[in-house]
C-alpha cells in the first residue's frame, strides 16, 4: 500500500542521519617550490593541472621559475590561476608541499608543523639527518617510489619507469656515436652488419621499455631477472626474445661480447653483487653501463653517482653513466606524466575530504609514507639508517 506524502524522500531523513552522511569537499593549499638542485629541470604540476584544480577551489602557490626547465614560464602559471611567489619561504609555508627532488635540511626548516609533503625519497642519496629535521617538525613525508593507487600499484613510479626505460636505450645509443667518444656503433643492425648487443638486468617496467625500444631499432637483447614470472610475462608481451636467470656464470659470459649494459633492478631488500669489478675488466673496451638502479640499489661493483653535469665515469675502459634523476634529460614528458597523476590524486582527495584523515584510510597513501608525525614509517629508511621503526596505523586515528 502506498502512502501519499507532502514531503519529499530527502526530506524525511533525519538531520543527523544527513549530518552523519554528509561528506565535506576538502580544499587544499598546496606549494610547488623551484627545484634548486642541479639539473633538476621536472616541475610536479603544468599549469594546465593548476587549472583545474584552482577551478575545483584549491590554492596554488608557485615559486618563481619552478617551471622554466620545463619550459612552462609564470606567465602561464599565473593565467592558470596559480599565485606566483618569489620569496621561497612563502611557498613553503602550506600545508601541502609537492617537489620532485627531496628538500634540503634548510628547505624542511621552512615548512609548516605537521605540514605534508610529496616528493621522491632516493634513499641511498640520504643522510640520517635529512629524517631527523622531518621528524622535528613532524612532517607526513609521502615518496613517489612508494605511493600505489586504488588497485595497488605503483602508477606514478610506473609512469616514470616508463619514460626511463625508453630513454636508457637512446641514451645509449647517443654513448655508442663517434661524436659522444663512444665505439661508433649504430645501435641495431643492417644488412650484412651484426645487430647491436644490449644485455638487460631486470624484467619489471624498466627493463621492459627498454626492451621494446631496443627491439625496435634492431637490437640483440638479452634480458637476466631471477623472476621466472617476470621473463615468462616479458615473453609473452614481446614475443620470444633471449632470457636468463641471473646464472654467474651465463651473464659473465654475456659481458664480454655486450655492448650496452642496462641495470634496471627495484628490490625493498639488499641485493648481491651481481656485475664483479673483475667482469666489467673483461667487457669491451668503450662498452657502455647505463646504471637505473643508482639511487635505489645497485649490483654492479664499480657503479657510483654521477650528475646531468658529469654524467659519465670511464673505469677499466668501460663507460659508466649513473644520474639518479634521469629522466630530468626528458623534463617535459615528466612533468606531464607526474602532473596527470597528481591532478588525478587531489581531485579524488578534494572529494574525500580532509588529508589527514584520508590517510588513515588509504592503504595505498599509507604505504608511500616514509615520515608520520616524528617517527619513521618505512622500514628499509628505517634499517638503513637506524631509525626507529612505527607502523603508521598506529599514529593514524
Amino acid at each position: 500500500m502506498k502512502f501519499h506524502t507532502p514531503f519529499s524522500k530527502h526530506e524525511l531523513i533525519p538531520k543527523e542521519e544527513c549530518l552523519e552522511l554528509k561528506r565535506q569537499k576538502g580544499s587544499y593549499k598546496i606549494g610547488i617550490p623551484k627545484e634548486d638542485t642541479s639539473d633538476e629541470n621536472r616541475v610536479c604540476l603544468t599549469p594546465d593541472a593548476v587549472s583545474v584544480l584552482v577551478r575545483n577551489g584549491h590554492q596554488v602557490y608557485v615559486e618563481s621559475g619552478a617551471g622554466l626547465g620545463s619550459h612552462f614560464p609564470d606567465n602561464w602559471y599565473s593565467e592558470a590561476g596559480a599565485q606566483i611567489e618569489y620569496d621561497k619561504r612563502k611557498v613553503f609555508d602550506n600545508p601541502i608541499i609537492l617537489k620532485v627532488q627531496p628538500p634540503t635540511l634548510e628547505e624542511i626548516e621552512m615548512m609548516q608543523l605537521n605540514g605534508f609533503l610529496f616528493s621522491t625519497l632516493q634513499v641511498n642519496n640520504q643522510c640520517r639527518a635529512y629524517f631527523e629535521h622531518l621528524n622535528r617538525k613532524r612532517i607526513t613525508a609521502l615518496s613517489f617510489e612508494y605511493l600505489k593507487d586504488s588497485h595497488n600499484q605503483l602508477s606514478l613510479l610506473r609512469m616514470i619507469s616508463e619514460i626511463t626505460g625508453t630513454g636508457s636505450i637512446l641514451l645509449a645509443s647517443e654513448l655508442l656515436s663517434s661524436s659522444s667518444g663512444g665505439n661508433g656503433l649504430l645501435l641495431g643492425g643492417i644488412t650484412g652488419v651484426r645487430p647491436t648487443e644490449i644485455v638487460i638486468i631486470g624484467a619489471g617496467t624498466v627493463g621492459e621499455f627498454a626492451t621494446r625500444s631496443a627491439l625496435g631499432l634492431g637490437a640483440s637483447v638479452r634480458v637476466f631477472d631471477n623472476s621466472i614470472t617476470k621473463l615468462r610475462r616479458l615473453q609473452n608481451q614481446l614475443g620470444r626474445i633471449s632470457t636468463s636467470t641471473l646464472d654467474p656464470k651465463e651473464l659473465s659470459k654475456m659481458l664480454k661480447r655486450t655492448d650496452v649494459l642496462i641495470v634496471a633492478i627495484r628490490s625493498k631488500d639488499k641485493i648481491p653483487v651481481w656485475i664483479t669489478e673483475e667482469m666489467v675488466k673483461d667487457m669491451k673496451q668503450g662498452a657502455v653501463i647505463i646504471d637505473i638502479s643508482i639511487d635505489q640499489v645497485t649490483c654492479v661493483e664499480t657503479s657510483e653517482i654521477t650528475t646531468h653535469t658529469n654524467p659519465i665515469a670511464i673505469k677499466h675502459g668501460v663507460v659508466h653513466y649513473g644520474v639518479p634523476n634521469f629522466t630530468s634529460r626528458y623534463a617535459r614528458t615528466t612533468s606531464k606524466a607526474i602532473s596527470n597523476f597528481f591532478l588525478s590524486y587531489f581531485l579524488h582527495l578534494a572529494d574525500e575530504g580532509n588529508l589527514e584523515s584520508i590517510l588513515s584510510q588509504d592503504k595505498g597513501l599509507k604505504e608511500g609514507a616514509y615520515a608520520c608525525k616524528g617517527r619513521c614509517t618505512n622500514r628499509i629508511v628505517s634499517e638503513k639508517y637506524r631509525l626507529d621503526y612505527h607502523d603508521i596505523n598506529l599514529l593514524l586515528f
